[in-house]
């Protein structure tokens, strides 16, 4: 479709997994961010008097499935079909939720409790990075070229949003039961509510969406040269997954200080209190998804490449002031302001990530790319509660995050320099003409949808 071609209507199943493709995001997210926010001031009643300073681990045990998950669930994407997958994906995705609401404390099972929790949430980063991997591609290649940047903010906004929705209703579940009554039993009704939300998108996947075209086509013509996982890692598509790679490693390292990081640190260090810490948190977000959205419709004008190093370069300017902002602040509205700040000059940059990930990896292989791109790169981030400490020990406890937004900056601009332009007038064609390179070679009438 050029520039001067009218949009041309989607069919019934295409608006279908659009919308699936936003609300979806915002619950598999309502999954990741429920124990961050919503178990932790249960912790200690829920699986132990120690198992307060173990929140971090119960982060990292989700963390940790998701690149599992995009080995998995993305070959089976790419050769059953996105929609079946997502199907899958949501489904294990409830189970696991449905498992820690229902959850015995420590005073029936003891230690087994964590333990319990820790395999749930493993295996529920496992699921959560099957629906990702499949539910994401299958939204942008429904999507119009010049819609494609808008529709990836949309969607990776529901992250900051569910993020937004957990924090208020934490906070509000603190006030309205006190600490007491929600350790003990409040906290359970805000998984039970992400499991009904669960199977109400399995329901809608189920009766309206289905494949693109472009996935029966590419399948029909690929379906006995089906690349595996060496033809990504070292094979044909390691240059893309390994630019990939570095562009995401960044973005995670910059999610590590402003969304796990920061909300402790409001407490022990900006003095905040349990109930206030949510509430700002969730004002950054609202914040953050904004601009998210924003980032990921302006790449469509400014090119993508264009966009994470103009983007980057502010943060990693910007950033580390922000955060001394914060740790100095005593006004809770201040914070609140430089929190909003510090997210929106950092992690909105994810904004155009669906976009440009599913256009650096052709059809046949484009789940798997995205799914591994996507989640093996926050491994090595993921592991901040070990590193961190030793990085306080060596610069400062307030240099060390620091140091980890400066360089998060600089791995996101290295990565996008690694990889093509995408500017507006070469993403503006079929999602694998993109992905395969021929633009160059492509006559102006084949850049059409």
């Amino acid at each position: 479709m050029t520039a001067d071609t009218p949009a041309v209507s989607l069919p019934l199943e295409g608006r279908a997994a659009l919308r699936a493709g936003v609300v979806g995001n915002w619950i598999d997210n309502i999954h990741v961010f429920l124990p961050v926010m919503a178990l932790a001031p249960a912790m200690t009643v829920l699986a132990g008097p120690d198992a307060a300073a173990l929140g971090a681990v119960v982060v990292i045990a989700m963390l940790l499935g998701r690149p599992l998950g995009g080995i998995i669930f993305g070959r089976i994407s790419d050769t059953l079909g996105r929609t079946r997958t997502t199907r899958l994906a949501i489904a294990g995705t409830a189970a696991c939720a449905l498992g820690i609401a229902v959850m015995p404390t420590y005073l029936s099972l003891g230690a087994a409790t964590l333990g319990l929790i820790l395999i749930l949430r493993f295996l529920g980063g496992i699921f959560v990075a099957g629906e990702y991997s499949a539910a994401i591609p299958l939204a942008m290649e429904w999507s119009q070229p010049r819609r494609r940047g808008l529709m990836s903010g949309l969607i990776l906004s529901m992250a900051p949003w569910a993020q937004a929705t957990i924090a208020f209703a934490t906070a509000a579940l603190l006030t309205v039961l006190g600490e007491q009554s929600y350790a003990t039993w409040g906290w359970r009704s805000l998984f039970v509510a992400g499991v009904l939300a669960s199977l109400g998108m399995l329901i809608y996947y189920t009766r309206h969406v289905a494949d693109a075209p472009v996935f029966h086509r590419q399948h029909a013509q690929t379906s006995h040269e089906r690349a595996g996982l060496p033809a990504i890692f070292t094979g044909r598509y390691a240059p893309m997954f390994w630019q990939v790679f570095t562009l995401m490693s960044g973005l995670w390292l910059l999610t590590d200080v402003t969304v796990l990081i920061l909300p402790g640190r409001l407490v022990a260090d900006a003095g905040l209190s349990a109930t206030q810490t949510p509430i700002i948190m969730g004002i950054a977000s609202v914040a953050q998804a904004i601009f998210m959205a924003l980032a990921g419709h302006s790449s469509s004008i400014t090119g993508r490449r264009t966009l994470f190093i103009s983007w980057m370069l502010v943060a990693a300017v910007v950033s580390p002031f922000l955060w001394l902002g914060l740790m100095g602040s005593s006004s809770a509205v201040a914070v609140a302001g430089l929190a909003a700040l510090l997210q929106v000059v950092t992690v909105s940059a994810y904004g155009p990530v669906a976009a440009y990930l599913s256009e650096r990896f052709p059809t046949q292989v484009r789940s798997a790319g995205y799914g591994l791109g996507y989640s093996l790169s926050l491994i090595l981030p993921a592991l901040y509660p070990f590193y961190l400490p030793t990085l306080e020990d060596v610069f400062g406890r307030q240099a060390a995050p620091i140091l980890m937004l400066v360089l998060g900056a600089t791995l996101v601009i290295v990565g996008a320099l690694l990889g093509p332009r995408l500017s507006s007038a070469e993403f503006d064609a079929d999602i694998d003409d993109v992905a395969n390179h021929r633009l160059e070679t492509m006559p102006a009438g084949r850049r059409t949808t």
